[in-house]
């Protein structure tokens, strides 16, 4: 997988501004794609990021980039506890929660509603939609908004921007390790 890949899927969580990106990469074997992890890992982790393959499915490993100081920070949150319980989840710590969404995710093939725990998304969202789908649902953006949908609309905005901004500065010769932020 290439770096131009994390920029236009993950930029808004390589600048800090969002708790994790999911994304799929092309692969062409199981080796490959721990050597890219590997590789990149060795450049993420000194600035708080982690990247783990989650699954892998017709030549596509399906990958989750997130900053473990926010994804500790996400699942403080009281209804994100919640609703990680209800759902099953024993430990509610980030690597023991990173660790149960990989095995859904292989047994059921399917994305879990909590997902959006783990990308930063708003735990009253993330209810909303396990509630109600599309039943009441505000706006769409980046997620299916179901509370502050002008806040939302912003955050949306700004994760635009960034993608934006981080494409064309990787274009002009910017390093993605120069673009990433520490935290």
């Amino acid at each position: 997988m290439s770096e131009e890949e994390l920029i236009d899927y993950a930029a808004p969580t390589l600048a800090g501004l969002k708790t994790g990106s999911l994304f799929t990469s092309r692969h062409t074997s199981d080796e490959e794609i721990r050597q890219d992890v590997r590789r990149l890992n060795r450049m993420l982790s000194p600035k708080g990021l982690v990247l783990v393959p989650m699954s892998k499915k017709n030549g596509r490993v399906l990958l989750y980039l997130y900053r473990k100081s926010r994804l500790d920070r996400d699942l403080l949150d009281a209804e994100a506890v919640k609703i990680l319980r209800e759902r099953g989840y024993r430990r509610i710590t980030p690597g023991a929660c990173v660790a149960e969404l990989i095995c859904r995710l292989r047994r059921e093939g399917a994305f879990p509603h909590e997902i959006g725990l783990f990308l930063g998304y708003p735990p009253d969202d993330v209810r909303g939609f396990m509630d109600h789908r599309d039943v009441g649902c505000k706006c769409v953006g980046t997620w299916k908004v179901y509370g502050d949908a002008a806040a939302a609309q912003k955050v949306f905005a700004r994760y635009r921007r960034c993608t934006e901004i981080y494409g064309r500065c990787y274009s002009r010769g910017r390093s993605m390790e120069q673009m990433i932020v520490a935290g």
